[in-house]
């Protein structure tokens, strides 16, 4: 059957948002294992913690409107955690690794503040003002968070960068130095 209220709407968005809430308190320790940058595994250990919270926020939301708490399979966390895994499956090193998780993290971080702003927006509607209070705190961490990766990235793509320049400066000189051939000594 066909939903017709924003009611239903809101829920079924708030049931996709505890599904993602739900696949990043798994994802994340992945992310920080593989952090290079002790202040970017840092980062990602304090946004763990407060994931946590987030899916505890959308629980209290479940349980003031009376309804049972359970996700729905959002494909599209789904999709840009897929990513993010094949992403730091590639062979990047250093500080090149970091630029590509806090790639990944970014995109996390852009879908939610997206899909909070929404739900939050459906509460506000639907006078639904202790749910509006707790999504606006959880948006305003979400936004919180995409700053700090946004500042983090500044610094770590600059060194991926020199790094990156360091390394292709050493390869051109050990291509262009003189290959010397041993002679056969011998009769």
């Amino acid at each position: 059957m066909a939903g017709n209220s924003l009611k239903e709407l809101y829920l079924d968005e708030l049931r996709d948002l505890y599904d993602s809430e739900n696949q990043l308190i798994k994802a994340l320790p992945k992310m920080a294992k593989a952090s290079e940058s002790d202040e970017l595994r840092s980062g990602i250990e304090e946004h763990l913690e407060q994931t946590k919270e987030h899916s505890k926020r959308i629980e209290q939301i479940f349980d003031a409107l009376g309804e049972a708490v359970k996700g729905k399979k959002c494909k599209g966390m789904q999709g840009i955690i897929s990513e993010g895994t094949a992403m730091m499956r590639e062979e990047w090193e250093g500080a090149v690794s970091d630029s590509a998780i806090i790639s990944s993290a970014q995109r996390v971080e852009h879908y939610e503040i997206s899909a909070y702003t929404t739900v939050h927006e459906y509460a506000k509607i639907l006078g639904e003002n202790e749910a509006a209070s707790l999504l606006a705190e959880t948006l305003r961490e979400e936004k919180e968070t995409d700053q700090k990766l946004a500042q983090l990235a500044h610094g770590v793509n600059r060194e991926a960068a020199e790094t990156s320049e360091q390394t292709e400066e050493s390869t051109k000189e050990d291509e262009a130095a003189p290959k010397h051939r041993a002679k056969s000594v011998g009769r």
